[in-house]
């Protein structure tokens, strides 16, 4: 008896395991990698300063994936993607749109963290019609104050993980006491679940000139974001040393009808801190 060649193929709705895939455009070539059940609008995951595919915690890319399709992807000149990184965040958001419509889409949901939240603003303004739901998480608007101070803490912090032989995101992204430090020794561990076909990691002069475009960023003047209207959740912790907790009220404040949640005792990381509680916070959002 044969058996039939049509059996559906499972979903696959672990990051760790995520296929890693490629879309070229002109010379540029973008690495992306994708998960959880095809079809509908896809939710796009803009990552953070310094990252590449395997900076996503798992605990919060699972439970949206268990409906939704996934997709997070490496900006130019970062990881497995080609092309010279951009010197702007708007630069960034032209790339993050050619990106998104090499793969077919002229609607999506945004997932964003940090500096992915701010090239997904930079995004919506050319682009009011493309993001049905926003997710902005650790971020702040264009102009916000002290953005441009992420340079400094970022070098510090880098330093002080140099001398303890430590994650720098430890320091970055989570309070230095007694609920902060196990919290970020669990979250870069999640970050080493993925065992195959890892990303590479962004280079030096990728990196400055990252670091650079998020100062210019936080020096420009504000954008008109009471132009939004897609369905807002912003979300960060209590004590974001690398973009200020206020700037997440800042958003809220500019974003009609948006939602606001700020976690106790916890940094830029707050999110990954209190996975438990704000994955399914997110994944109900987004499947509205």
């Amino acid at each position: 008896m044969s058996t039939s060649s049509h059996e559906p193929v499972p979903v696959i709705t672990s990051y760790a395991q995520a296929p890693a895939r490629t879309v070229t455009v002109g010379s540029t070539t973008y690495a992306y990698r994708e998960l959880g059940p095809k079809g509908g609008i896809p939710v796009v995951f803009f990552v953070h300063l310094a990252a590449t595919l395997d900076n996503w915690d798992p605990r919060i890319v699972d439970p949206i994936a268990q409906n939704r399709h996934v997709i997070t992807f490496d900006q130019r000149g970062v990881g497995a993607s080609t092309g010279k990184v951009p010197a702007t965040i708007e630069e960034a958001a032209d790339h993050a749109y050619e990106f998104v419509t090499a793969l077919g889409f002229d609607t999506i949901d945004v997932f964003s963290f940090s500096m992915g939240g701010m090239i997904a603003q930079d995004l919506i303004v050319k682009h009011p019609d493309l993001v049905r739901r926003l997710v902005l998480t650790g971020t702040g608007p264009r102009g916000g104050k002290d953005i441009d101070k992420v340079v400094g803490v970022t070098y510090r912090d880098i330093l002080r993980a140099t001398v303890t032989r430590s994650d720098p995101k430890e320091f970055l992204f989570f309070n230095r006491n007694a609920v902060g430090k196990p919290a970020a020794k669990a979250f870069v561990k999640r970050l080493q679940e993925r065992t195959i076909d890892r990303d590479k990691e962004i280079g030096i002069t990728a990196f400055r000139t990252q670091l650079k475009a998020i100062a210019k960023y936080g020096r420009s003047a504000h954008s008109d974001l009471s132009r939004f209207t897609q369905p807002t959740l912003i979300a960060n912790g209590d004590n974001d040393r690398m973009v200020p907790s206020r700037l997440s009220n800042d958003l809220h404040q500019r974003i009609k009808g948006s939602e606001l949640i700020i976690y106790p005792d916890s940094g830029h990381g707050g999110i990954f801190q209190y996975h438990e509680q704000f994955a399914p916070v997110a994944a109900a959002f987004l499947a509205d």
